[in-house]
This record gives structure tokens, C-alpha cells and sequence, in this order.
């Protein structure tokens, strides 16, 4: 009965321009952003509660990242060839039991395969839901409706760090349990309200090994950029984790960075609301993002470096969330361009792969680096935002001589036209 309520419901709005199955994947991202970050303002205090060595924290979130380079093209084949919502259920159910198995033990070898187990599930959601929401959208929309998703995504971290920033001044380690009960109900959610996409009948024709080999053939253009993605996402996960952590070392409290993350959320709200379906209508992806390398790079240079850390946090640095939210759908939006239908899936397991790559790299070098300097590790942060420039650049250039021969995507065409002439040098 639920069911044919929500396609009546989906009819009406159909009529208007949009959809009830939209509407209902984005909320989906905005409870993943609030239940998934309940245990972010609190986890450098457990680690240090548990007397573990400062680099351990870089260490297990690189273990979580490892889980989700496993395991985005694993999932992102699976759901192409089968159910998207089945593969989503199961790696959210994962993990949840990862997050319950970090708190239950303290031996560091169990948190870390924790982790792993952690990263490995949840990268299903990660990769088959974007891919399911690319799939239900129109193309003229894609831009549009991947930057809400990313809002949503980031009014849900806004309102987790703060609540898990309050639960933290009462207890820690029962977070994660309030967490992985919490990530049920959603799991529950989704079971009963996602609307499944049809499979494509070539891919499910191919073996798993063959969809897999596949997915490896890229054009050189896009292989740079996912190397420019690397390096972007190195700056950014180890910016998200080493900021918490520098914050607590400073001696502000869990619920003081639960509330500048709020703050950055309104940020984030403005920017993917706002900012970027602007911005995506000038048809100048490629250069938009190479302008966001750039900035990234001068305001962490700035921010860590002045004496007026707070004032600094709270003005300077609130323009990079505008670059580092404004980054993502474009990217995203980007990499789907280069992707048939029926592959979306493999495509973004393949992105996200190299994303995870960049969250593995990031923290665990920093975690080294952090111990013996903190302020350098934010030096690190700005060079990578500098080299990852410069490989946009280069796919940039790479792009410009497969144009003609290779993409005959009228969405991409579209997006890219500008790169045709000289003024878009």
C-alpha cells in the first residue's frame, strides 16, 4: 500500500518537474550525513582515552578508507547486475557491525580490521546510491540534483557532529552503539522506500571478472583526473581528520568543533543550494575545479599559519567549505559523463576507488607527519591541493585531443563545448 501511495504521490510531482523517488534518495543522504557522524567529534577522545599512540588515529581511519578502495568496484559491479537497494542493505548492515566491533575491543589489530570492515560496507552505499540517483535524474539535471545531494549530505554532518558533539560531553563510548542502532533504522528505511532502477540485460550477461576487466579501460583524460582526484581527496580527508584532532590539541572542546562543523554546514547548504546550479550553468567544469585547487591552497597556507587561529577559523577558513562542497558534485557530475547507463555503478566504484585511494594516503602519512609537526601536515595538505591542479591541467589538455573522436555523449559535449576554443585556455 506504501508503495502505490508513493507512485501516486510521484506522479503529482512528475507533473511539476521532479520526482517523489528523488526527494526520498535525498533523504537518504541527509540521514546517512547525521547517523554516520555521530562518532566523528568523539573519536579522537576515545583514541586518546585508550592511551594509543597518536598516529593510530591517522591509522584507523586509513583502514576504513582501504575498506571502501576494496570495496567501492566490488559493490558498484554487483549493483549493476543485480539489486542496488539489496547491496546497499548489506553493506550498511556491515557496517554497523564494524562500528559495534570498534568499541567492543581494544586490541589495536581488531579496531583496525574494525575499520576496514566499517569502510568495506558502507562504501555500497557510497558508491550504488549516487550511481541510483544518477540514474533517476535527467541528464540536464544531473549537475543540479548531485549538488543537493551533497547539501543534504552536509546539513546531515552539520546536525551529527553536533549531536554527537553533545552526547560526547556525557559519554563516548556508547556513541558508536547509539550510532550503529541508529544506522539500522536507516537501513530499514531504505529497504522499504527505494524504488529499484532496471538492470541492464547486456551487463548481466558478462561474468563479474569480465565487468571488472571493464571497468579498468579508461581514456587517459579521465585517468588523470581520478589521480587529480586522488591528490585532492589526500589534501581534503587529511584537512577533515588532523582539523578535528588540532582542534582538541588546541584545547577547545568536542561540542566547540560539533558547533564549527554546524557552522560549515550552513556553508555547505549555501554553496550546493545555491552556488553551484549557478556555477554549472557556464558550462566550465574543468576550470572551476582547477580554480578551487588553487584556493584551497592559499586559504590552509593562510589559516595554520596565523596567529588568529579562531578569527581565522571562522572567516578565512569558511571559504574553503565553499571550495571543498562546491568540488564534489562537479566532479561527480563529471565522472557519470564518461559512463554508458548501464554502467554507473562500476563507473563510480571505479571514482570512488580512487577517492578511497586518497582517504587511505591522506591520514596515514599525516598521522607520521602530525607527531612530528602539526603545522607542517597542513603544508602537506596545501602542495597536494597544488599538484592535483596541475593533473587537471594535464587531463585538461588530454581531453581537448579525444574530444572529437571519443565523446559523442550530448551531456558531455554540452558540459566540455567550451574547451573547443581557444578562449577556454
Amino acid at each position: 500500500m506504501s508503495i502505490i501511495m508513493l507512485r501516486i504521490m510521484d506522479k503529482a510531482l512528475k507533473a511539476k518537474g521532479y520526482s517523489i523517488f528523488i526527494i526520498i534518495t535525498l533523504s537518504y543522504y541527509l540521514l546517512q550525513g547525521i547517523i554516520h557522524n555521530f562518532a566523528h567529534p568523539i573519536t579522537p577522545t576515545y583514541v586518546n582515552d585508550l592511551r594509543l599512540p597518536g598516529f593510530m588515529f591517522g591509522f584507523f581511519f586509513a583502514a576504513m578508507s582501504l575498506g571502501m578502495l576494496v570495496g567501492a568496484p566490488i559493490w558498484g559491479i554487483l549493483g549493476d547486475r543485480g539489486s542496488k537497494k539489496l547491496f546497499i542493505v548489506i553493506g550498511l548492515l556491515i557496517y554497523s557491525a564494524g562500528q559495534l566491533l570498534f568499541v567492543l575491543f581494544t586490541n589495536p589489530f581488531i579496531m583496525t580490521f574494525a575499520r576496514f570492515l566499517s569502510g568495506f560496507g558502507v562504501s555500497a552505499y557510497l558508491t550504488l546510491m549516487l550511481s541510483h540517483l544518477i540514474s533517476i535524474v535527467s541528464l540536464d539535471k544531473r549537475t543540479k540534483f548531485i549538488s543537493f545531494s551533497v547539501a543534504m549530505f552536509a546539513l546531515g554532518t552539520t546536525i551529527g557532529y553536533q549531536i554527537g558533539g553533545i552526547m560526547g560531553d556525557y559519554f563516548i563510548r556508547e556513541v558508536f552503539i547509539v550510532q550503529a542502532i541508529f544506522n539500522a533504522l536507516l537501513v530499514l528505511y531504505i529497504a522499504l522506500s527505494m524504488k529499484e532502477t532496471a538492470v541492464s540485460a547486456t551487463v548481466n550477461q558478462r561474468s563479474f571478472l569480465q565487468n571488472f576487466k571493464d571497468a579498468a579501460k579508461l581514456d587517459r583524460s579521465l585517468i588523470l583526473f581520478l589521480f587529480a582526484l586522488t591528490l585532492a581527496t589526500i589534501s581534503a580527508s587529511t584537512l577533515s581528520k588532523y582539523f578535528d584532532v588540532y582542534m582538541i590539541d588546541l584545547g577547545y572542546s568536542p561540542r566547540q568543533l560539533g558547533t564549527f562543523i554546524m557552522v560549515t554546514g550552513f556553508v555547505g547548504l549555501f554553496t550546493n543550494f545555491v552556488l553551484v546550479p549557478k556555477l554549472s550553468k557556464l558550462n566550465i567544469d574543468l576550470k572551476i575545479m582547477q580554480g578551487i585547487q588553487i584556493i584551497s591552497a592559499i586559504i590552509v597556507l593562510v589559516v595554520f599559519r596565523s596567529q588568529y587561529f579562531f578569527i581565522m577559523l571562522y572567516s578565512v577558513f569558511l571559504l574553503y567549505y565553499v571550495m571543498k562542497n562546491a568540488f564534489q558534485p562537479f566532479e561527480q557530475n563529471y565522472i557519470s559523463l564518461n559512463a554508458p547507463k548501464e554502467k554507473y555503478g562500476t563507473i563510480m566504484g571505479v571514482r570512488h576507488s580512487f577517492f578511497s585511494t586518497g582517504m587511505v594516503l591522506g591520514p596515514l602519512i599525516s598521522g607520521f607527519i602530525y607527531d612530528y609537526n602539526p603545522t607542517l601536515v597542513f603544508d602537506v595538505a596545501a602542495i597536494m591541493f597544488i599538484l592535483s591542479f596541475f593533473l587537471l591541467t594535464l587531463s585538461k589538455r588530454a581531453l581537448k585531443k579525444e574530444l572529437p573522436e571519443k565523446y559523442q555523449n550530448k551531456g558531455l559535449m554540452s558540459n566540455l563545448q567550451t574547451l573547443e576554443t581557444p578562449a577556454s585556455e
